[in-house]
């Protein structure tokens, strides 16, 4: 029966501010999309036939040696004018091998994520090369954030906030250590910035194949070994193997087959830009973009059977008025869900980009590229949604407090993905049937609204709802203000030790290590 309860509101605000368990969340990763289908099946066969031709017609320039013997030694013919063409049946015999329901671990195993089926995970990506400074208000005014180069301890903060965000699900590299000039030293020292900044699984790149084989060494000490490292491998390696449209870049395809055969998860990007470097129509920059990364799952299905890989159709999009990317807009957002659904067409663990505004600030024009960008990508049906949080700039900029606002935005655009249940409990009709015949008329109080009101809603963090004359009354500032308060807090209070001081003594006796350890607590 209906129960109308004394001090209703104030029971309400104690379960509001109580932890939740898990299972009781409203959102948790791994909410499964394929909602929203930009293409028909008529759509997907053809771009399905386009790709197949392509790799059979066009094939890709400039494949090193080792691919080379792989792909012809299993069926592939390499041309006299250097072109290595890829056979349906030999991307077809790829498919049929490709790892699927593939598991990134991290290093807290709470955080892994479960790639199978339509289950959907966002994180962070990107290589800016510049922090929206504004976060640190240094003697700025209220919305005239100042660009300045990003370094490896903002790399290393990212990771920590990251950490405690909870819609964002994984790290990925978000911006370069712009105060490090050698690339070996860079990439060894983003390797140890990234997976000592969150337990979360984290996203990493090389630039050169003996770089990933040191990362790997690190790797393997901060796992406990070799056979732990590959057991738990709780890094993947973001690959650009190719440079759009169909070339082989040769030493990212050196980088790939270290990091295969050293049991790394990988991330297959293909990146062209339409007008540019994929055709200006969005279907043939889809049809290249899934040609290029399933040339690429042959490979590495050639080097291992069955290697986790994340299928990486990115095809970005340009002004064709200036040439500039333009990662907030609505051709970007179709495209990428289009790629979304390619994905589940092949059935292959899939990452897609979003989130990257235009905007070079948190602002309104930020905001609703976000909204639109994170929404279709998310109901899309890809496993990984990647550079989801913090890009301002198109892709040039990291904001801080612009991260902690799109941790809102993920969880408002995770609930949606949830959508709604039909069982006879969520029909409410009991409920219904209480609160109308000899019941209050209204369901203020009601046990059922009291237990629905924290397992079916998600709440802003730094958002705010209040009405106009409660939020004048706070000093009706944008969300920007509590947004830089809660990243403020973060930083000043979390910082990871799931790396003992003892195990990042000894990383710093055998590898360079720039991030001085001092720097990484609160005394700094």
């Amino acid at each position: 029966m209906s129960v109308r309860r004394a001090g209703g509101r104030a029971a309400r605000k104690a379960l509001r501010a109580a932890p939740l368990a898990e299972d009781s969340k409203p959102v948790r990763p791994g909410e499964s999309g394929g909602r929203f289908l930009p293409l028909t099946g008529e759509d997907i066969a053809r771009i399905d036939q386009a790709a197949f031709d392509l790799l059979e017609q066009v094939g890709f320039s400039r494949a090193i040696p080792s691919c080379i013997e792989l792909v012809t030694r299993a069926g592939g013919r390499h041309t006299e004018d250097g072109r290595l063409l890829f056979p349906r049946r030999l991307v077809e015999e790829a498919l049929d091998k490709a790892a699927r329901d593939i598991t990134l671990h991290a290093q807290a195993p709470q955080h892994d994520l479960h790639l199978s089926g339509n289950k959907v995970y966002f994180g962070t990506a990107g290589a800016a090369v510049h922090v929206v400074d504004d976060w640190k208000a240094h003697h700025q005014l209220p919305g005239k954030g100042a660009y300045r180069e990003s370094t490896l301890q903002d790399l290393y903060d990212a990771a920590r906030l990251v950490d405690r965000l909870e819609h964002i699900h994984f790290f990925q590299r978000c911006m370069v250590a712009r105060d490090i000039e050698s690339p070996r030293v860079m990439d060894l020292n983003t390797t140890y910035a990234s997976v000592s900044g969150t337990r979360k699984h984290c996203g990493l790149s090389y630039v050169d194949p003996e770089h990933a084989e040191e990362g790997l060494r690190m790797l393997h000490r901060i796992a406990g070994g070799e056979a732990a490292w590959r057991a738990r491998p709780f890094a993947s390696v973001s690959c650009c193997f190719v440079v759009p449209p169909l070339r082989f870049a040769e030493d990212a395809c050196r980088v790939l087959e270290v990091c295969v055969r050293g049991g790394m998860p990988v991330l297959l990007l293909a990146a062209g830009q339409a007008g540019a470097t994929s055709p200006a129509s969005l279907a043939g920059a889809v049809a290249q973009e899934c040609a290029e990364v399933l040339g690429a799952l042959v490979y590495v299905n050639l080097i291992q059977p069955g290697h986790p890989a994340i299928f990486g159709p990115w095809p970005f999009v340009s002004d064709l008025r200036t040439g500039a990317m333009s990662g907030g807009s609505g051709e970007q957002a179709v495209l990428m869900a289009a790629c979304g659904q390619m994905g589940r067409h092949y059935d292959l663990p899939t990452g897609i980009a979003a989130g990257m505004a235009d905007s070079k600030i948190p602002d309104a024009q930020s905001g609703g590229e976000k909204g639109y960008t994170l929404g279709m990508a998310g109901h899309s049906g890809a496993n990984l949604v990647y550079e989801a949080a913090g890009m301002q700039g198109s892709l040039l900029g990291f904001s801080f407090e612009g991260a902690t606002i799109d941790n809102d935005v993920l969880g408002a655009v995770n609930r949606s993905v949830r959508g709604i249940e039909t069982d006879p409990d969520s029909l409410a009709v009991q409920t219904i049937i209480d609160v109308c015949i000899g019941g209050p008329e209204h369901f203020l109080g009601h046990d059922a609204t009291l237990s629905r009101m924290q397992r079916d809603y998600v709440y802003p963090e730094v958002g705010n709802r209040l009405t106009p004359a409660e939020w004048q009354e706070i000093g009706g500032h944008p969300v920007n203000v509590p947004a830089r308060e809660k990243t403020r807090e973060i930083l000043a209070s979390h910082f990871p030790r799931h790396i003992s001081d003892e195990l990042d003594a000894r990383l710093r006796e055998e590898f360079d290590i720039r991030l001085p350890r001092e720097q990484m607590g609160a005394a700094r």
